[in-house]
């Protein structure tokens, strides 16, 4: 991490798990970077997890993200949970 970037630690959970092939990952990326960057930057990656996460919901620090246009900072963790079936 640099003053231009910020260190965000992603989870993910299930068939984003599986897809990412870890669990917890940390990613240092643009200062500016905004929830919707930092899925680009991960679906940029790999096919299948882009897929994946054109499923997903996104929490930021255990909240529900409404807006993919919210910036990102250091130490915030963004929780990738796919849909869940079962009841």
């Amino acid at each position: 991490m640099t003053e231009h970037t910020v260190a965000v630690t992603v989870r993910y959970f299930a068939a984003a798990a599986a897809a990412a092939g870890v669990d917890t990952e940390t990613l240092d990326l643009a200062k500016d970077s905004t929830i919707a960057t930092l899925v680009e930057h991960l679906s940029d990656r790999d096919a299948e997890l882009a897929r994946v996460l054109k499923r997903c919901s996104y929490l930021s620090d255990g909240m529900a993200v409404r807006d993919m246009g919210k910036p990102v900072s250091t130490h915030q963790t963004i929780d990738v949970l796919p849909p869940f079936a079962g009841g």
